[in-house]
């Protein structure tokens, strides 16, 4: 039960434009990259990209591919803020990463009047029941760069903080997120708070908020559920679990004029990239996925109007409750956000990096004794 794709055709000879730069310069589809590291974004600059995104896990590959560099400038960080602990002074160095990456966007920034040219930074994960929390922090990384765009988990908590960020001028990338109830709640609260600058006269125009649907990890949890169901369906029909969502989230954001765009993450296969050419919404693969598109040789078409395979479409919805939860408009209440499946997983991932980089800040500041 396998979607037919189209086939892939070579790079046009007389542009000699890479797969991911036809997709800039002919569509209204947006390339950002999924990571703030200088060296990847400069690159993925020569392909279109014209954004970032970035988060714990993302934050800790960048730190440790120049580990040498951040090693030192941890060590002066400590220097610098002497009563720090090592959870602070490791934040610290992500701030700092993020805003050399930002800096390398802000021409694309200027270009596009705010719309774009925006790099991303995730609110602490562990303030993800916190919307008190979740609103200080991001006010803080707001000020960091004009060009700034903070993740906030589409958790209950986060989307009474987006409401609230939004209406102090944050531009917002909802996080987190996996299901078209949560992009309807996350689009809702940003409209809340625009209509409310909006009433007092405040710019609106430049911001930029986007909404994250994290395709490949919806496609995960699918197949997670599948294994503990015992289902044996076509295994090709998982892959297309998140495509489905982004489509039907896509149609209905269309149709009430939202003003938030819709971004594609998580990648995991071609058809999260070639399935959403033609929306006028962001796709963020990982460096290493932009390479293997370039590589590709495949021509991307408009297919964002394409539907999924009813027979596809069919055959989740039938056999999996969470996929149900996951299309239906109404298939999750805000309060039932924290509990699905796909949201604990990444919580606990992103958790899970967060204490990784404050372990490896404490084996550089306070060095074991006993491996020296």
């Amino acid at each position: 039960m396998m979607q037919t794709i189209t086939e892939g055709r070579p790079v046009d000879a007389s542009t000699g434009d890479a797969p991911l730069l036809q997709m800039a310069r002919k569509t209204v589809t947006w390339l950002w990259n999924d990571s703030a590291d200088p060296k990847e974004l400069s690159n993925a600059l020569t392909w279109g990209a014209v954004g970032a995104t970035c988060n714990p896990v993302i934050a800790l590959a960048a730190i440790k591919a120049d580990l040498p560099r951040w090693r030192a400038r941890i060590v002066e960080i400590a220097a610098e803020r002497p009563t720090a602990t090592e959870d602070e002074i490791g934040w610290a160095a992500v701030e700092e990463l993020s805003v050399e990456a930002a800096k390398l966007l802000e021409p694309a920034f200027v270009a596009h009047k705010g719309r774009n040219g925006r790099l991303s930074i995730q609110t602490d994960p562990r303030f993800h029941r916190n919307s008190e929390a979740i609103v200080a922090q991001a006010l803080r990384f707001h000020a960091l760069a004009p060009n700034i765009i903070v993740k906030i988990p589409a958790t209950r908590a986060g989307i009474a903080a987006i409401q609230e960020v939004t209406y102090r001028g944050v531009s917002i990338n909802a996080t987190v997120s996996f299901t078209v109830p949560q992009t309807l709640a996350v689009a809702e609260a940003v409209e809340a708070g625009l209509r409310r600058r909006d009433a007092e006269g405040l710019d609106t125009a430049s911001m930029g908020p986007v909404c994250t649907i994290m395709v490949g990890r919806l496609d995960d949890w699918m197949k997670v559920c599948a294994e503990k169901a015992d289902l044996a369906l076509d295994p090709g029909v998982y892959e297309w679990a998140g495509v489905a969502a982004f489509k039907r989230a896509y149609a209905i954001y269309r149709e009430r004029g939202y003003r938030t765009r819709l971004l594609a993450a998580a990648y995991r296969n071609v058809m999260h990239w070639i399935e959403l050419v033609g929306g006028d919404v962001v796709l963020s693969p990982p460096y290493a996925w932009q390479v293997k598109f370039n590589k590709s040789g495949i021509v991307p078409e408009p297919r964002m109007d394409v539907p999924v395979d009813p027979r596809i479409v069919n055959a989740l919805y039938a056999h999996l409750p969470e996929f149900r939860a996951a299309y239906d408009p109404n298939g999750l209440d805000v309060a039932e956000f924290d509990t699905y499946g796909a949201t604990r997983r990444t919580l606990r991932q992103f958790l899970g990096a967060n204490n990784e980089l404050e372990a490896l800040v404490r084996d550089v500041i306070v060095p074991n004794p006993d491996k020296a």
